[in-house]
């Protein structure tokens, strides 16, 4: 199949340079060997016609010469030309400015956080609407340039895996994944062999490094409270001190809390007393006394 569309290629430019009197062989050269040649040669090579500076003395040159148009010979008057210089409409302008890779790239990530970030806050409207109009225009340049849709793929996945490590106690594991995806689908996300179809590194370096101080945050966060002694539960009673009711020795009644306890303990407790809890067995305390001033 690939000896058929190069053939067909060659085919094509030879009768192209036949019919315009040019060297059909270096043509050939061109498709099957990628052969290049300078200026001067290729003027000398009759691969082109002229060779001018700038746009007046090309108009010059090629004053008074003869060409095949169709069926019929045209000549050219170009000497006394005035030139007139179109500028691109705002569209056009509008165009190119969304179809730069790291314009669009900026735009895709745009929308996939403000969707998410409405989906997470769901009447928020703000990051829906924006999140929306920015996929939908970074959808309309990927249809232009040329996408490698694994590493968009990746870039999605990876966003959404980041996003995870927020809501799921995974300690760095779905966020690390998530970055290591995101950076390899954004630096195969267009086709660089294309120059200047590539998304700037620094811009991919800056939100990677954004994205891992945020991971690194989240895991430093999960730990610190894991740490923490439990806040809930009878857990959370252990080490605590409460008021001892009335003088008893064995079994009693303590104040935690504002509520009346049934209290255990091996050692004499008195009214008016602090003592520390040292194990809760349903509703009953087990306590000891604190230190007790000499």
């Amino acid at each position: 199949m690939e000896r058929k569309v190069v053939n067909d290629a060659v085919a094509y430019i030879r009768g192209l340079a036949e019919l315009r009197g040019r060297n059909a062989d270096w043509a050939e050269q061109a498709v099957r060997g990628a052969a290049s040649l300078s200026s001067t040669a290729a003027l000398e090579q009759k691969v082109i016609d002229v060779i001018a500076r700038d746009l007046p003395e090309l108009l010059a040159r090629i004053d008074g010469r003869e060409v095949r148009i169709d069926d019929r010979t045209v000549k050219l008057a170009t000497r006394e030309l005035t030139v007139v210089r179109v500028k691109p409409d705002w569209r056009t302008q509008l165009l190119a400015v969304i179809t730069n890779p790291t314009v669009a790239y900026g735009l895709m990530l745009i929308g996939i956080w403000g969707l998410l970030l409405e989906g997470y806050n769901p009447g928020a409207v703000l990051p829906g609407v924006a999140g929306s109009i920015c996929l939908l225009i970074a959808l309309f340049a990927f249809q232009i340039l040329s996408v490698n849709y694994a590493g968009l793929a990746l870039v999605v996945l990876g966003t959404g895996m980041i996003i995870s490590e927020f809501f799921f106690p995974t300690y760095g594991s779905l966020g690390i994944g998530g970055l290591i995806a995101f950076v390899v689908g954004s630096l195969i996300l267009f086709d660089t062999d294309v120059p200047g179809m590539s998304v700037g590194r620094p811009l991919i370096g800056a939100i990677a490094t954004v994205g891992g101080l945020m991971i690194a945050g989240i895991v430093y966060l999960a730990t610190r409270s894991m740490r923490r002694p439990v806040a809930t539960g009878t857990q959370s009673m252990i080490g605590d001190t409460a008021e001892v009711v009335a003088d008893f020795t064995g079994r009693g009644r303590v104040r935690y809390g504002g509520e009346l306890w049934n209290a255990r303990s091996d050692t004499a407790l008195r009214s008016g007393e602090l003592a520390r809890i040292v194990k809760v067995e349903g509703l009953t305390l087990w306590v000891e006394p604190t230190a007790r001033a000499p």
